[in-house]
């Protein structure tokens, strides 16, 4: 199974070729609240990550998920069943690992199952999904050898962060987005929490989350096949697309 992730003029791809599966994710990055709503995407792509069948050498991904592009075009991706980030630069053909890669475990130097990265460009660090481990990491961007837990017990996923430094993190185990203000430990849940469900108070295996600057959070509910926005201090989210159930339908 080849896993390539391409570059389409604002947004990126993660393909599976041999299963015939396309991945579709935001590109998190300052430009991103730019984009003009009538934007158009290129139809074909480039290889900018991975694209050389799967595998754990310095050019290869296996099982990548969430990634983070910076204002440079470098691309961190969370490299899942090889239990590392890797950061790749901008034109190259091979990847930099930059966390983890030490085999999956608990330990100081190790990741297990990461499921998506941001950077955050204040502290100069990576904030990690650390999913199989029940954690939030922060890991040094430059030269990091080991990580510090920032979030304990937490059933993460997907991961953000709003110009204030506020944490958003997905918990498939509770089915809610809990945003974590700077020192906080325990955090606020801002979207679902109300049981597994389909009404617009719940969530269902919620995977990634963005954030826009009205702090209105944006949910992929995955197990309802709906995209859910949650105004800041809403009761209950909106659906915004999907919600028609599983399909390949444009309604």
């Amino acid at each position: 199974m080849a896993l390539t992730l391409t570059y389409h003029s604002l947004k990126w791809r993660i393909s599976f070729s041999n299963d015939n599966i396309i991945l579709n994710y935001p590109l998190r990055s300052p430009s991103s609240t730019n984009i003009h709503p009538n934007a158009r995407w290129q139809q074909n792509g480039i290889t900018v990550a991975g694209g050389n069948r799967q595998g754990n050498g310095i050019n290869q991904l296996s099982e990548p998920l969430g990634f983070y592009v910076d204002d440079d075009q470098t691309v961190y991706v969370a490299d899942q069943s090889n239990h590392r980030i890797v950061e790749w630069k901008w034109g190259a053909t091979s990847g930099q690992v930059v966390a983890g890669g030490n085999g999956q475990g608990s330990g100081a130097h190790q990741l297990y199952d990461p499921t998506d990265v941001i950077v955050d460009k204040e502290r100069d660090s990576l904030i990690i999904c650390d999913r199989s481990n029940g954690r939030v990491v922060r890991w040094p961007r430059r030269n990091g050898t080991s990580r510090e837990t920032i979030i304990s017990n937490i059933d993460c996923w997907g991961l953000t962060m709003d110009e204030n430094g506020s944490l958003y993190v997905t918990d498939i185990g509770n089915n809610q987005v809990r945003r974590y203000r700077r020192g906080e430990s325990q955090g606020t849940v801002v979207a679902g929490g109300n049981g597994s469900g389909n009404r617009l108070d719940q969530l269902s295996s919620p995977h990634y989350v963005f954030v826009d600057r009205d702090h209105s959070v944006y949910v992929s509910d995955r197990g309802n096949h709906r995209v859910m926005k949650w105004v800041e201090g809403a009761k209950q989210g909106i659906v915004v697309a999907g919600g028609q159930e599983q399909g390949n339908g444009l309604t």
